[in-house]
């Protein structure tokens, strides 16, 4: 039976079945802790609904959806534009090539995550203490999408993350402490880093360049940023280019490492 075809399986389809179940986990990845993430799931789901009507020749229903879908991709690619300019980034990094960022591809299949190589608790004593005196400090944790098209533009480091290392490059008189500093693999790798300002109008007037500059990286990239405000030293945690609430330092700290995972 032309049914039952399914069941002959090569080795062709279960390459295919894991290059398809591959992408969708970088695009949930992506799209993770974001309002995006609803659409994402119900795209999946619609999907299935079509392919599972092609399936049973429910060709009245099928002709249906798969005209919403094919109509659909212009919509999805403006909803999407943010998480596609950033599955790209990933895709097209300049460094993928080198054998240790390719490994942070696929660390999803290691045991060890991120959340357990960055030192969370140090990177957000040091931004309490810097607030308790109103020091200004903008840190990035990168994550997955390769941030050296910024990290060029400061002073390579190479020093491993501790409270102290932190409140000493955000020191007022510091000659680091302008810019934002680069966290990856629990190592400060660049500082004095110039990142992208975003042009977004919802960003209250209240917030500065600091907090535009955190918006602007975390929009074209998967990277997390906090900012310790110069004015009122509160401490800002942005993720997808949005503005992250939370009640205090444990929930924050919390938060960080789920989103490091």
């Amino acid at each position: 039976m032309d049914f039952l075809d399914f069941l002959n399986f090569r080795i062709t389809d279960i390459i295919d079945i894991i290059l398809v179940a591959v992408l969708l986990y970088y695009i949930y990845k992506l799209v993770r802790g974001s309002v995006a993430i609803n659409i994402f799931i119900g795209i999946v789901i619609v999907w299935g609904f079509w392919k599972l009507t092609e399936l049973l020749e429910m060709k009245m229903i099928s002709s249906m959806v798969g005209g919403f879908m094919q109509v659909g991709l212009i919509a999805l690619i403006i909803v999407f534009q943010q998480e596609i300019r950033k599955f790209l980034l990933m895709i097209g990094s300049t460094n993928f090539a080198s054998k240790r960022n390719f490994i942070k591809h696929f660390k999803f299949m290691k045991e060890n995550s991120l959340s357990s190589e960055v030192n969370v608790d140090a990177i957000l004593a040091a931004c309490e203490k810097m607030g308790t005196s109103k020091t200004g400090a903008l840190i990035v944790v990168e994550r997955n999408n390769s941030l050296d098209f910024v990290k060029s533009t400061g002073d390579k480091m190479n020093i491993e993350v501790t409270q102290p290392i932190i409140e000493s490059i955000f020191y007022k008189n510091s000659p680091l402490h302008d810019g934002a500093a680069i966290i990856e693999d629990n190592f400060i790798v660049a500082t004095r880093v110039i990142l992208p300002v975003s042009n977004e109008r919802n960003i209250p007037l209240r917030f500065g360049l600091r907090h535009r500059a955190a918006v602007g990286i975390t929009e074209k990239t998967d990277a997390l940023a906090l900012v310790v405000s110069e004015e009122t030293g509160n401490i800002s945690y942005i993720k997808n280019g949005e503005f992250v609430l939370f009640n205090d330092m444990a929930e924050l700290s919390t938060m960080i490492k789920e989103n490091l995972v």
